[in-house]
């Protein structure tokens, strides 16, 4: 069986990088109207057999992140998806958070919950076929925000899950989201996201959390989308790098970064752009959602006929993230 690290360093390795298709039942049944198609959970199913089927897509995808009903769907052959993943050389990821709710006492602030009851739900992954699992906090930036509450309550149960998730044999994304919504400055996303950073590094060290078993998903340290100034691809990825160097202990096998509602082609760019920003400790790759798989759904819409079409909008996306490494 392989180990923590080993899983962590194979998620990371060969210029691949991390499929988040983990959207809530909620979010993709938007996304599926969004294009036309009815919210049903058979276009669901059928939208993200899709994406796991697309050929090659093993090439540039090293695992796949899904929601907690995808795990246990099987594709139209009669095989699961963590089956089926399997058979193509890509790891299986679950999300087992439960979403983002108001923090109490912090105005527009919000903290992730999900540890209850994670144990038996790591177990029951497991068994399913899941070798990883992802938690997503969220810290907005704002006046007076975030707060040291804010901070505190969100890297706790981040270290809390990621402790849980190892005791029970899967690799943990760790993933604390600086938003880039508001007007905010590069340098006032730097300042927010590297206090974040230390805070986490804390918490998991007191948790006792194996940093060679784990895998980093930042953000990007961009400017928030509604600031007049915004920075050319360089200064984000040479202001990014310099914020991890600071921050990050070099145990930790890869950084997979989320967009974070960046356009599919300026992340790629950003992260591109990284990679010549000099030697570094850790892997930098990507763990994407809607920048690698929002083509592929505008381009299918629920129609059949379309089915290759969307796959190759899935790889041309795929490929380029992994030529940006």
């Amino acid at each position: 069986m392989a180990t923590l690290n080993e899983i962590a360093r194979r998620m990371v390795s060969d210029r691949r990088g991390v499929l988040a298709a983990d959207e809530s039942i909620a979010t993709m049944s938007s996304r599926l109207e969004g294009v036309g198609v009815a919210p049903t959970d058979e276009n669901r199913r059928t939208y993200r057999e899709l994406i796991v089927t697309t050929p090659d897509l093993a090439d540039s995808i090293s695992g796949i992140i899904l929601a907690d009903d995808t795990l246990r769907q099987k594709l139209s052959d009669g095989s699961t998806f963590p089956a089926a993943l399997a058979n193509m050389g890509i790891l299986a990821g679950i999300k087992v958070d439960t979403g983002a709710k108001p923090l109490a006492g912090a105005d527009g602030e919000k903290v992730t919950e999900g540890l209850d009851g994670l144990r038996d739900r790591v177990a029951e992954y497991v068994g399913l076929g899941a070798t990883f699992a992802k938690w997503r906090a969220v810290i907005t930036i704002g006046d007076g925000r975030p707060s040291e509450r804010s901070i505190r309550a969100n890297v706790h149960g981040l270290a809390r899950y990621a402790g849980l998730c190892q005791e029970g044999g899967l690799v943990p994304i760790v993933e604390p989201e600086v938003l880039m919504d508001g007007g905010h400055t590069l340098a006032r996303c730097q300042q927010v996201t590297r206090v974040v950073l230390r805070a986490l590094f804390d918490e998991l060290a007191l948790m006792q959390v194996r940093l060679d078993g784990m895998v980093l998903k930042p953000n990007m340290v961009v400017a928030g989308k509604d600031c007049p100034k915004q920075p050319g691809v360089e200064e984000v990825a040479q202001t990014t790098v310099d914020t991890l160097r600071d921050v990050v202990p070099p145990e930790v096998p890869g950084i997979a970064f989320l967009s974070g509602g960046q356009s599919p082609e300026l992340a790629t760019r950003h992260l591109g752009a990284m990679q010549n920003c000099g030697p570094l400790p850790w892997e930098l790759t990507y763990s994407f959602g809607r920048a690698l798989v929002a083509p592929a759904l505008e381009t299918w819409r629920g129609d059949a006929s379309r089915w290759q079409a969307a796959q190759r909008a899935l790889s041309v996306r795929a490929v380029a993230n992994a030529a940006a490494r």
